[in-house]
């Protein structure tokens, strides 16, 4: 019985984490078209930043809208929205006819991304019992990091069979080969069209159900999700109880004590991470690597090296999340975080007064990444996912996915000038300080979650200022 539990609530987690698949994909394949979108479109510097960060706009966008509509319409019909946006930027993009067209369908896709980050761990969360909740969650963080490495896998494997294919038709010839770029879009569409299919075999969120009155078909989930009417009906008693202590309006209950320290905690958690230097070294690993004087080609392996373990080791942070718990993980990542930052500051400092080799560099960057990606990577979206009342779930998300996009933005804007003013030492120096308020916040005002059911959660924050 507990098996076929889990195997139910798993293939409704996997079917929402194809949404990160898709999240991850779209960010990253923006890597091998860099090039070829400059050379054809004649783009200047200035262009080809718009290019690279148009779609970082669309997303801000997405996470603004997506918790209304999805406490509005549905976690479900939210998410068959999203697929529906990736769908029409992988085939805009892979048709354009000129820039502006293409960055019109780069945004497209970017609403997509912001639609998704926040719908489809909230699903999960949603759905899942709370013993498996922050394994499920973290399968989403999984689906991000494979959706990175497909991108650089199908970029490198066009790029290669570009060198001798030939196709009889000119379209082809000009997708698969004369412009590839058009090809690393499009290739997006197989993954978004498989989203959007399997969505229609899932229910919509119980919680969400309970919320507008349709208890029956809410109790047809639940009871199969855990197997039994008695802990369906209890289930339903609990999501009603929650919800019945405030009748007022959804934005009302945001302010209210409780729930707006829950809401200011989650965005400083989500707009700090940023701050840690993830994205920059996903973003500018090359670069970074070329600084410290690594070819190009080895800089491109290095890179590839660290999207191996950022997935690695997402399938570890998924296996102990849920034993370990959110918060110890954030403890001992964290440090090592600091711990790796420092020794990476310290290497662009001494490291060539020292005549230390450039493997010392990746060794200390594959650390940080371990460690991040086994806590604040896959924590973050687990926090997020659980930390809010049904009733506002949706919209209180979409704050913090607002909070965690525009720090994104800001760090993909900031790191160029941060590498070149602060120099790379005082970047990496900047980082590790930024480590120490966002352990301090976890550790003081933030419960540990592990094993507590939803509504449970809701009750710690709405009791705590009482």
């Amino acid at each position: 019985m507990k098996s076929q539990t889990n195997t139910y609530v798993a293939f409704l987690s996997l079917v929402a984490a194809i949404g990160g698949i898709l999240f991850g994909y779209d960010t990253a394949v923006i890597s091998g078209t860099i090039s070829g979108v400059a050379s054809q479109f004649s783009l200047d510097a200035m262009q080809q930043g718009w290019f690279v960060g148009c779609a970082l706009v669309g997303s801000i966008g997405g996470v603004a809208v997506a918790g209304v509509l999805s406490d509005r319409f549905g976690r479900k019909l939210t998410m068959l929205l999203s697929a529906v946006l990736f769908t029409v930027s992988a085939v805009g993009c892979a048709v354009s006819a000129d820039f502006i067209q293409l960055v019109v369908y780069r945004i497209v896709g970017g609403v997509g991304i912001g639609v998704v980050s926040i719908v489809s761990p909230m699903y999960i969360s949603e759905v899942a019992v709370a013993r498996w909740r922050g394994t499920l969650v973290s399968l989403y963080q999984l689906a991000i990091t494979v959706g990175f490495l497909a991108a650089y896998l199908v970029n490198f494997q066009i790029l290669k069979s570009a060198e001798t294919a030939v196709y009889a038709s000119p379209w082809m010839q000009k997708i698969w080969v004369t412009e590839l770029w058009r090809g690393m879009f499009g290739a997006e569409t197989l993954p978004a069209l498989l989203f959007f299919t399997v969505i229609f075999f899932i229910p919509e969120s119980p919680r969400w159900l309970v919320l507008r009155g349709r208890d029956v078909r809410a109790h047809a989930v639940l009871q199969r999700i855990y197997r039994s009417s008695e802990a369906a009906d209890e289930e339903i008693v609990a999501v009603h109880g929650t919800a019945s202590a405030s009748s007022k309006s959804e934005w009302r209950v945001l302010f209210e004590p409780g729930i707006r320290k829950a809401v200011v905690i989650g965005v400083f958690i989500a707009i700090l991470g940023q701050f840690m230097g993830v994205n920059a070294v996903l973003y500018y690993g090359p670069t970074i690597f070329e600084n410290a004087g690594l070819s190009s080609g080895d800089s491109l392996f290095s890179q590839v090296l660290v999207g191996v373990v950022n997935m690695l080791t997402s399938v570890l942070a998924l296996a102990i999340i849920d034993r370990v718990g959110r918060k110890q993980l954030v403890y001992w990542g964290v440090s090592g975080m600091i711990v790796s930052l420092l020794c990476i500051g310290f290497y662009f400092m001494c490291g060539a007064a020292l005549g230390l080799p450039s493997v010392f560099l990746l060794v200390f960057f594959l650390a940080y990444i371990f460690c991040c990606a086994v806590s604040i990577c896959a924590v973050v979206w687990v926090l997020l996912s659980e930390m809010y009342p049904t009733k506002v779930r949706g919209l209180a998300m979409s704050i913090a996915g607002f909070a965690l996009w525009i720090g994104t933005y800001l760090i993909g804007q900031l790191t160029p000038w941060m590498l070149q003013n602060l120099t790379p030492a005082g970047t990496f120096f900047l980082f590790a300080v930024m480590c120490v308020p966002y352990m301090l916040i976890v550790w003081k005002l933030v419960p540990e979650t592990t094993g507590k059911s939803l509504e449970e959660i809701e009750r710690y924050w709405t009791r705590s200022e009482q």
